[in-house]
């Protein structure tokens, strides 16, 4: 299976160059509040989101080039899912991402919170200067997505009668909303058709909802390291996802533990166990693989190129970092 940077080969150079802009746009401001965004900046990460973008733009394109607006679509992309990161992360009391100390633990919530209002403000800015109205409306409703998601994940903490439709819903949110939203504005700016522009959207959906689900599930199956936060992170905190409601409809005594909030000595484990001894993993995983088979139906209407073959390949990705 191809590694994200072998995957990101088309546009390697262009993501190099993608992320000194960042540092230059980002760098007008309080000197704290650009030392908080660059400090995540610099912790690495796969960039996913800008490379979709940049790798949709170049498989749209006639002569495999992009304008100026494509690029900077890319960097706000990237922006909003920065902002977020941080804003999650203080949500959470995460104190580590992506192997590095967070940036509440670095400099403290304020800061956090208000380097994470910096770089939505930056984002908001910059799309705003794209002059263009239909890629300001899908981005800015991004933006109020990712806000809700969060509100919601927060009121359905250890809420065991929450359904499946509503952690999608929520998984839409929190990290679909932006894939998707961001790879019709690549439609948009490159004049496609509406029936593509649909198709664009489906596949940043698509692919969205199953890297969340792949997430869902990695945070039973992996250790600290590889998630790059600490594992089973998000039970303990209450957050329902996939493999646990598929687990209580397996096995409603789970239901009684988090109704409880693991209160009692060994509640967690016994948790943990319930989740791995049931076939709520299995059923999780099959949901994510329909994901993604859904995602590259999406885009076979696009010619082919070294970019559509990255954009077909990277459902396959996210499904193989289960194994």
């Amino acid at each position: 299976m191809a590694t994200v940077t072998e995957l990101l080969l088309p546009i390697e150079m262009d993501l190099e160059h993608l992320l000194k802009d960042l540092r230059v746009l980002i760098g007008a401001g309080h000197p704290i509040l650009q030392a908080a965004a660059e400090h995540l900046f610099s912790a690495g990460g796969k960039r996913l989101r800008p490379g979709i973008v940049l790798l949709l733009s170049k498989a749209l394109s006639v002569d495999g080039q992009f304008s100026k607006r494509h690029r900077r679509l890319a960097e706000i992309t990237e922006m909003i899912h920065t902002a977020s990161l941080v804003h999650d992360d203080v949500v959470d009391d995460a104190s580590t991402r992506r192997g590095v100390e967070t940036v509440h633990n670095r400099f403290d919530s304020k800061v956090a919170v208000l380097a994470g209002d910096f770089l939505f403000a930056q984002a908001s800015w910059h799309l705003a200067n794209l002059n263009n109205l239909d890629v300001v409306k899908l981005l800015s409703r991004v933006i109020m997505d990712l806000a809700e998601g969060e509100v919601k994940q927060g009121l359905s903490k250890f809420d065991a009668k929450q359904t499946i439709e509503t952690y999608l819903e929520k998984s839409y949110f929190k990290t679909a909303s932006l894939i998707a939203n961001s790879a019709q504005s690549v439609g948009v700016l490159s004049e496609v058709s509406d029936i593509e522009l649909k198709c664009l959207y489906n596949y940043g959906k698509q692919l969205g909802l199953a890297f969340q689900v792949v997430d869902d599930i990695l945070d039973f199956t992996s250790n600290d390291k590889q998630l790059g936060k600490p594992a089973a992170n998000d039970l303990l905190n209450g957050y329902l996802t996939a493999p646990t409601l598929f687990a209580i409809e397996a096995n409603p005594r789970l239901s009684e533990l988090i109704n409880r909030e693991f209160s009692l000595e060994g509640d967690i484990e016994k948790a943990l166990q319930i989740v791995r001894d049931s076939n709520a993993i299995t059923r999780a995983r099959s949901l994510a693989e329909n994901f993604a088979k859904e995602s590259c139906e999406s885009i076979k209407w696009i010619p082919e190129s070294p970019s559509k073959r990255a954009l077909l390949d990277l459902p396959e990705y996210v499904l193989g970092r289960l194994y």
